[in-house]
């Protein structure tokens, strides 16, 4: 059975990878396979999402407040066309995926494709648009990123970070409309592993290990959205590039070498 500690240490992989550009599945992968726990995941998977949810819910509050007040305002269709994507991709392709994240035979290359798009995006000039100025074709475009990252290596905030540089966003707001077009994607993410846990895919954990890894991953992945917003503003996206290059190289040294 999982243990606090390892639930502890689960919801802080899960809520500081899943807003900064490195990838959360990639992550709780190998956390898993590290404690052993590699078919025991659905039903902790889904509650460290709602952890990552109830972060970006509570950081992004007053943007909700006002989309509940106005449901139809330019912010609720731009959230609505970025998600589109994602959602064709992963009700199409869903089993494919999911045997692909059990296997994690191709996890190791893309940690390697990760870092190459964030290098090759931080190179790119400053972008000018603010919130307002961003348009449904920028939504449309950073949300098909989006929807790459149902591959469990591929960062999802990398990928839309990176998607919203391209389109000419200034850095703070790419990661600020990131983290915000997350919020459907997580609470999807949520709805469909609750579907499955009630056709019985679910696994025995005890509640105290599970409020432990929900209170955790909410907590560091409030600390990583408010600090990744304010470190894209003045640093580059590199440092990661090279710390997903590393990793992606020690996992496929270890997959060949049959230890992982």
């Amino acid at each position: 059975m999982l243990s606090k500690l390892e639930a502890l240490i689960l919801g802080i992989i899960q809520g500081l990878t899943e807003f900064l550009p490195i990838s959360s599945t990639g992550h709780l992968y190998l956390g898993r396979n590290l404690f052993g726990l590699q078919e025991a995941g659905l039903l902790l998977d889904t509650m460290l999402h709602v952890g990552t949810l109830l972060a970006v819910f509570v950081f992004y509050k007053d943007e909700f407040v006002k989309m509940i007040k106005n449901p139809f305002s330019k912010l609720t269709f731009l959230l609505i066309v970025g998600t589109i994507p994602a959602v064709v991709i992963g009700l199409l392709f869903k089993d494919y995926f999911e045997e692909i994240s059990k296997t994690g035979v191709t996890i190791g290359w893309e940690f390697l494709v990760t870092g190459l798009f964030l290098w090759i995006a931080d190179s790119a000039k400053n972008g000018y648009k603010k919130m307002d100025d961003i348009s449904y074709t920028d939504a449309f475009i950073i949300g098909s990123f989006q929807a790459a990252a149902i591959f469990p290596a591929i960062s999802r905030s990398g990928f839309t970070i990176v998607a919203a540089l391209w389109r000419k966003l200034d850095r703070e707001t790419a990661a600020y409309f990131s983290f915000l077009l997350s919020t459907p994607a997580i609470a999807g993410a949520v709805v469909l592993q609750s579907m499955d846990l009630f056709g019985g895919a679910g696994e025995e954990i005890s509640l105290s290990a599970l409020i432990v890894g929900i209170a955790s991953s909410a907590l560091f992945g409030y600390v990583a959205v408010k600090w990744m917003i304010g470190f894209l503003k003045k640093h580059s996206l590199k440092p990661f590039a090279i710390y997903v290059w590393i990793l992606g190289f020690a996992v496929l040294f270890f997959q060949f070498t049959g230890k992982f």
